[in-house]
């Protein structure tokens, strides 16, 4: 067979075809022929059907034989007359790993044979290279004859070969584009046999490195449809902000004109032009009539992300008898350009608040429904993202329109990654054998995409080092579509990349480059990993692109966990279901473990506590106070509250929304008010006036608080409690995916910081406390006064220390024992991704289990207290850890930990928190606090959270969201925190600065990957921090119906390090969200309620 063998001309690098002999490249099968990657396949065109076109699904139930290795392929298989009975059944489209013939594989850098099988382009293995076999038969009409019969295959990965009717049609490589045959002369009308072949590798599987799943089979539909023998071939429209339309149209020979309509959203015709063809009409290279038309429209709407304007050009084919052909493509005037150092969309330096998307099911891998594609669009609308990259391949084209219809901005990139190749000489991007190849699939995206207005980037691939097959891609789309930028990351800022497009730049690094005078745009292309408790510093990262005009955002990384669902005994797991990662399935397979889970949602698309930090800080209305020094916002005079509100929308104005805003005094809503009309437009700030002032608050905080009846309202001096005023913005009616009254942006702004005051312990004595030596332990016993329905009433209570450890051991409350394990100091957390990322958890090693042996402890008798002080040298000349705890006859315990200096403090490690940590019975179920809410959040990812009260099951606490285990739950800038039982009883912690905690169902040890970490493994390719522990796993552990049968860890501290959101592998929180080792002292008080 004639083989297609594809290259460049040295003029203009086009691309041409001429048939060659396999065995001319001294390489005997076309699938290891880095050359070879279309035989017999349809040129590629911009994606539309015509009015005329008939289509025939071939999805649903094909045969399927799975064999082990090209070696045991079926031979004839491809015959008419080939007995397929015993053959199994599989789905069209779908992926073998989901139907039983292999286990998913998950690989971050490196391909699917890492340490089986030495790399060797353009050779794969012959183990475990399995192959798909498909048959089935379609029926061809009688009215289908005398047209153009075509065959498309939607994705196969790796590869895929066509026969019709026992013939051999074509073979085609690239699993992220179509392949289209021309099956005219092979089918006939009646009954057909079609039958395929797919490699799960092939020397394509080289330039297909990506960080996802290696699965294999068809990912997207297959069909057969008719075009008319004289037809329109291709269509690309470009239409700029300016009403200037440029039509480039190819038609088979026959064609005389071209008619055009240009209708507006609405669907009126605002512009009509034919194009006739002459004698002397221009031809391409396979010789289809070319027309070049013009077309001018007045005052066109403009295409945006925000305002996603889309006309239609109808066109339509004649021939001297009339139409042949007709059809209607979708565009957009806008226009796309970088002009000093900015990326400009209709003139304006647009920012991308975007975030890296794989087109991944959790229920059928590849295989996505348009429904799951929009619901990904409402995601991103509902977090304010503006912007996806299509990390690292071409989508559906399906994918396009929907971004076109509801408004995302598109990166679109090529198909081409060989990270597994390395950066250097040995990169296939010096390889004259995979050049073809590379342009090859940069030119089949963009001669598909061409068309769609939200596609304002080209990127030319990803991780696949830099060299002469990118800069001869650069060159052909630069020379084919100057009408937009290109991009690559390896490129750095060499010629060959419009933007500069790093990876994972920490704030100061972007700041060093945007302040020494940046040469092109900064717009990460990968920033803010995302995996698992994540997406710390990410304020830092905006408020950096708000302030230099050259830094535009980034896409984060990434939109979704790449994790799948598997379905579990729910008897055994309290659920019906879990979500596998990297290294679930085998321990042949190499693997990165949960390297995959890397996006701020989950696989099912709910929403990880770090997507609510991304929304905020993608918002587009920002809000703040007229009045910024803190001593003026709150005058006790007639004074208006007014605000300072910008629009950092380019295109619309604030007329869709509403202000709707309140007044919180410590926590208890006050005020609340609508300003239903404010006008600001595009990029404007403006001053809205609420109509109250600072003495109208003041009044209402007076009795603010009597819902609270555990603090006065009003104490000596001032107010106690915060006063905050939140604005929310809200649509006034449904706006394409988003409901009326959805809210799009929040600002929450305080009036009035109260200190934070911990309670003033013995201030509720009752009798006279008791204390007594009972053997090892020193026992305390008193009552104190607590609020009743219609008077107060005294409870008992006792505490019991330890004497040989100086651990609080006992609590009790009216008799109800409140510890299951002892109050103790605690610097630990059970690592996050990025912790164990960057091996904190065995650098911090230290301070995960500090053996607590009492080197002094003294006890005291003080005017209305008791003292206890113990000293611990758990790291000899190390630190000393000090507890001194002050007893109160009302059951109150201050309490100070001091972390103090034995001679080589300074030599320690950081930790993780310096703070305490105790148990609770599982009865104690109820977390009352005031604080950041509702969702967790930490020291460097805290500014979306409000400050209020909040009232939250334990049960709810830990985000079972996160594929692996690890820290969650916790909340910051407290001013007390409480873990209650169902009748109110329970446990009150305070201090003099605001603190952050927790209360959760499960210990460190319960979320901890790190407690038993293997190594070797029984995979020495499974590059896994930590075991493969499934936060799904732990729901029996928490006895969510029976809490009695659990317990409640309780966590406060002083300070926790942040968790990070530079990458995963090796970053560690910015230096003011770590907890290094110094001198701390942590003031605390601990009461009864």
């Amino acid at each position: 067979m004639n083989i297609v063998k594809t290259t460049m001309l040295a003029a203009g690098l086009l691309m041409a075809s001429f048939q060659v002999r396999a065995a001319a490249n001294a390489i005997e099968e076309d699938w290891q022929n880095p050359e070879v990657f279309g035989i017999n396949r349809l040129p590629m065109r911009a994606s539309f059907t015509t009015d005329q076109q008939k289509t025939l699904s071939l999805n649903g139930e094909w045969k399927f034989n799975f064999c082990e290795n090209p070696s045991s392929r079926t031979a004839g298989f491809q015959a008419v007359d080939f007995n397929d009975s015993g053959w199994d059944n599989i789905p069209v489209p779908g992926l073998w790993d989901f139907h039983g013939y292999c286990d998913p594989m998950y690989v971050n850098v490196g391909y699917p044979w890492r340490g089986h099988y030495r790399n060797n382009p353009p050779f794969v293995p012959e183990e475990h290279n399995y192959v798909g076999q498909y048959r089935r038969t379609f029926i061809v009409e009688e009215g289908w004859t005398g047209r153009q019969i075509c065959l498309c295959i939607g994705s196969a990965t790796s590869n895929v070969r066509v026969w019709v009717n026992g013939k051999e049609v074509g073979y085609s490589e690239d699993s992220k584009l179509e392949a289209r045959f021309d099956i005219t002369r092979y089918v006939k009308a009646g009954v057909n046999t079609i039958a395929l072949e797919i490699f799960r590798w092939c020397d394509g599987t080289y330039l297909e490195d990506q960080d996802f799943w290696r699965f294999a089979g068809i990912a997207r539909g297959v069909y057969v449809y008719t075009r008319e023998q004289k037809r329109i071939e291709d269509i690309n429209v470009r239409a700029d902000m300016d009403g200037n339309v440029s039509i480039l149209a190819k038609t088979t020979p026959g064609i005389s004109r071209i008619r055009y309509a240009v209708c507006d959203p609405f669907g009126n015709i605002v512009a009509e032009i034919t194009e006739p063809a002459v004698k002397s009409q221009e031809k391409d290279d396979e010789g289809n009539l070319v027309f070049r038309t013009d077309v001018k429209v007045n005052s066109p709407a403009l295409w945006s992300a925000e305002s996603p304007s889309l006309y239609t050009l109808r066109a339509e084919a004649e021939d001297r008898k009339g139409v042949v052909e007709s059809t209607g493509i979708d565009f957009g005037f806008r226009s796309v350009e970088i002009r000093n150092s900015q990326l400009l969309v209709n003139g304006q330096p647009v920012l991308i608040k975007g975030a890296d998307r794989h087109e991944l099911s959790p229920y059928g891998g590849y295989v996505i429904s348009e429904a799951e594609m929009i619901r990904d669009i409402e995601v991103m609308k509902q977090l304010n993202v503006n912007a996806v990259r299509t990390c690292h391949y071409p989508d559906d084209p399906r994918w396009y329109s929907l971004c076109d219809k509801y408004g995302i901005y598109v990166l679109d990139e090529a198909n081409v990654e060989s990270h597994g190749m390395g950066y250097g000489e040995e990169s296939l991007a010096h390889r004259a054998d995979y050049k073809a190849a590379h342009l090859s699939r940069n030119q089949r995206m963009v001669y598909r995409d061409i068309n769609h207005p939200s596609i304002i980037i080209w990127s030319l691939g990803n991780e696949a080092g830099n060299g002469d097959n990118f800069r001869a891609a650069y060159d052909w789309i630069k020379g084919y579509d100057p009408t937009r930028p290109v991009q690559y990351e390896r490129a750095v800022l060499e010629y060959n990349t419009d933007i500069y497009c790093p990876m994972y730049l920490s704030p100061d690094d972007c700041e060093k480059y945007l302040t020494s005078n940046p040469p092109k745009p900064l717009i990460q292309c990968e920033y803010a990993h995302a995996m698992g408790n994540s997406v710390g510093n990410f304020k830092e990262y905006w408020d950096l692109v708000r302030k230099y005009p050259s830094y535009q955002g980034g896409f984060i990384w990434d939109f979704e966990d790449q994790a799948i669902r598997k379905s579990v005994d729910p008897v055994r797991y309290g659920t019906d279901h879990m979500f596998i990662f990297g290294g679930d399935s085998n321990d042949y397979d190499p693997s990165d473990g949960s390297f995959n889970c890397n996006g701020f949602i989950t696989a099912d698309r709910q929403f990880h506590p770090s997507a609510y930090e991304i929304r905020y800080q993608y918002r587009s209305i920002l809000t703040s106070l007229e009045i910024q020094e803190p001593k003026e916002r709150l005058r006790d005079d007639n004074t208006e509250i007014r605000l300072n509100v910008h629009n950092e929308n380019f295109f619309i104005d604030l007329s869709r929304y509403r202000l709707v805003w309140t007044v919180e005094v410590a926590g208890n809503k006050v005020r609340t008010g609508v300003v239903e009309n404010v006008k600001a437009a595009p990029g404007e700030t403006v001053s809205v006036g609420l109509g109250i002032t600072g003495k109208d608050l003041l009044e209402d905080a007076a009795t603010s608080m009597t819902g609270d009846p555990y603090h006065a309202s009003v104490v000596p001096g001032g107010i106690d409690g915060d006063i905050f005023i939140t604005a929310s913005w809200q649509l006034k009616k449904r706006d394409s995916l988003l409901p009326a009254g959805f809210e799009v942006a929040y600002d929450q702004m305080a009036l009035y910081e109260a200190p934070a005051s911990a309670y003033a312990a013995g201030s509720a004595a009752g009798n006279a406390m008791a204390v007594a030596s009972v053997g090892d332990n020193l026992e305390f016993t008193g009552t104190y006064k607590a609020p009743g329905t219609t008077a107060e009433r005294n409870v008992a209570w006792k505490a019991v220390f330890d004497k040989t450890t100086g651990l609080l051991t006992s609590y009790e409350n009216a008799g109800v024992q409140m510890l299951k394990e002892p109050l103790m100091p605690s610097f630990w957390r059970a690592p996050v991704e990025n912790d164990m990322g960057a091996g904190m958890h065995k650098k911090f090693r230290m301070w995960r289990n500090p053996e607590l042996k009492p080197v002094s402890m003294d006890i005291a008798e003080a005017e209305g207290y008791t003292c206890l002080t113990v000293v611990y040298r758990p790291f000899g000349d190390v630190c000393d850890i000090e507890m001194t705890y002050r007893v109160y006859g009302d059951g109150a315990i201050s309490c100070t930990e001091k972390l103090k200096d034995a001679g080589s403090l300074s030599k320690a490690t950081p930790m993780f928190r310096f703070g305490m940590k105790f148990t609770m019975p599982g009865e104690f179920s109820t977390l009352d606090f005031y604080g950041y809410g509702p969702w967790e959040n930490y020291s460097d990812r805290c500014s979306a959270a409000l400050m209020g009260r909040y009232v939250q099951s334990v049960s709810d606490q830990y985000h079972y969201g996160y594929p692996r285990t690890q820290e969650s739950g916790t909340k910051t800038g407290l001013r007390w925190m409480r873990v209650l039982d169902a009748s109110g009883k329970g446990i009150e912690i305070t201090s003099d600065v605001r603190f952050s905690g927790s209360a959760i169902p499960f210990s460190f040890d319960d979320l901890d990957c790190t407690v038993i970490d293997p190594n070797p493994r029984p995979n020495p390719t499974n590059n896994q921090q930590g075991v493969a522990k499934h936060s799904l796993e732990l729901i029996p552990l928490a006895h969510r119906d029976a809490r009695a049968l659990g317990s409640t860890y309780v966590n406060f501290e002083l300070k926790q390090m942040g968790v990070g959101g530079i990458n995963s592998w090796g970053t560690w929180p910015l230096e003011a969200y770590r907890v290094n080792a110094e001198e701390m002292e942590f003031n605390f008080v601990i009461r009864p309620l």
